[in-house]
């Protein structure tokens, strides 16, 4: 049995410096639109779905932008997490972001979207394919997803490397990166060196669990950055997954403390574990002790859609 407590107070604010947050992950650009339940019909998508393109939904992207009233907005779960952060910090320039895009419109759409969110985009550009785009389709408030990753595969561990971007890396203190970045050739490579980079410097990293198919098919890479990593996130399934997967009994908050309590590169800090539950309190675990922190109810008529839920 877990001993928690509850949170019942908001943290201090405080001023960040230019560029001290820094993410790295697959960008893409969304491509937004309400429509109706025909056109989800038409491509066979679900709502609250999210899938990988297939030959059969090549034409959609196009169509949205013919027939709809379309939002473009800086995509892919790291950039995401990257522009709430700079929105959160309410600090001009506090972020920074790493990923590939392709040499075409939509590389640039997906620049300026990134820059108009206030995030500083450090993109490695490559014209072997073009630039990852989801279309987000929006029925009534409920959405469906469509991901072409493209260009988003192509980052190079030799950006990583290269003067500009670690002059970027070195003026950072927070680095942040979900576990998708791992999926690359040069993903792992150039997340560990980061990471490296973290512990070596009394700077913080973290890391996001991200889905299920990573902890079943990417385990080696994602335990290969645990050590170097001083916060992990995760969701409620992503979390029972990882337990089981090491052979873990107990409860999520258990599974938490294990997850905090594991070998770590860097002593200067106790390694700090989130799992998100949706409506149901979230939990955080930290130097043996877990703190559960209650959901705020959003009334119905508040919801505008369910993308970014």
């Amino acid at each position: 049995m877990v001993k928690v407590k509850t949170f019942d107070g908001p943290g201090a604010p405080q001023t960040l410096e230019e560029g001290c947050i820094l993410g790295m992950g697959n960008p893409l650009l969304d491509i937004s639109a309400h429509v109706p339940q025909e056109f989800l019909d038409k491509y066979e998508l679900k709502t609250n779905n999210a899938i990988l393109a297939e030959a059969k939904h090549e034409p959609l992207y196009e169509e949205m932008v013919k027939s709809f009233e379309v939002d473009y907005v800086a995509g892919g779960a790291t950039q995401n997490s990257i522009r709430i952060a700079q929105w959160m910090s309410q600090s001009p320039g506090a972020t920074a972001y790493i990923g590939s895009i392709g040499k075409d419109e939509f590389g640039s759409t997906l620049k300026k979207a990134c820059e108009g969110a206030g995030v500083k985009p450090y993109y490695y550009e490559t014209d072997e394919k073009p630039t990852g785009v989801c279309a987000v389709v929006i029925v009534d408030k409920e959405r469906s997803l469509c991901t072409k990753l493209e260009a988003a595969n192509e980052y190079k561990h030799t950006h990583t490397v290269s003067e500009e971007i670690q002059q970027v890396i070195n003026k950072a203190q927070i680095y942040y990166s979900a576990s998708f970045f791992l999926t690359l050739p040069d993903g792992p490579e150039s997340a560990l060196a980061v990471a490296k980079h973290a512990a070596e410097n009394d700077k913080i990293y973290c890391m996001n669990l991200s889905a299920e198919f990573l902890i079943d098919y990417f385990g080696e890479q994602i335990s290969k950055l645990l050590p170097y990593s001083d916060f992990v996130f995760g969701n409620e399934s992503e979390a029972a997954l990882f337990g089981k997967k090491r052979g873990w009994e107990g409860d999520l908050t258990e599974i938490a403390l294990k997850l905090s309590a594991l070998p770590k590169e860097s002593g200067s800090r106790p390694r700090v574990v989130v799992f998100s539950q949706g409506a149901e309190a979230t939990i955080v675990a930290v130097n043996g002790a877990v703190t559960l922190f209650p959901v705020p109810k959003l009334d119905d008529d508040l919801l505008v859609d369910t993308n970014g839920a």
